[in-house]
């Protein structure tokens, strides 16, 4: 059973436009599993990592981009 991503919209963004998860784990300057777990809900993004996240799709609203409901 697969488990539902925990931020959908952002997750659907990143596959839409293209974006490695690694290149955003650098922009963060965190590991690909630190991102993994914040992306997963298992550990909690920071709202630096949020501000930056949000910088690379600024025609989304923050609210929208970090939505748990798809």
């Amino acid at each position: 059973m697969e488990k539902k991503p925990f931020f959908p919209i952002l997750e659907a963004e990143i596959a839409k436009r293209g974006i490695k998860k690694k290149d955003i784990a650098e922009r963060l300057e965190i590991t690909q599993k630190s991102l993994s777990n914040k992306c997963m809900g298992k550990t909690k993004f920071l709202l630096d990592e949020a501000i930056i996240i949000h910088s690379m799709f600024p025609d989304l609203s923050i609210d929208e981009l970090f939505s748990h409901s798809g």
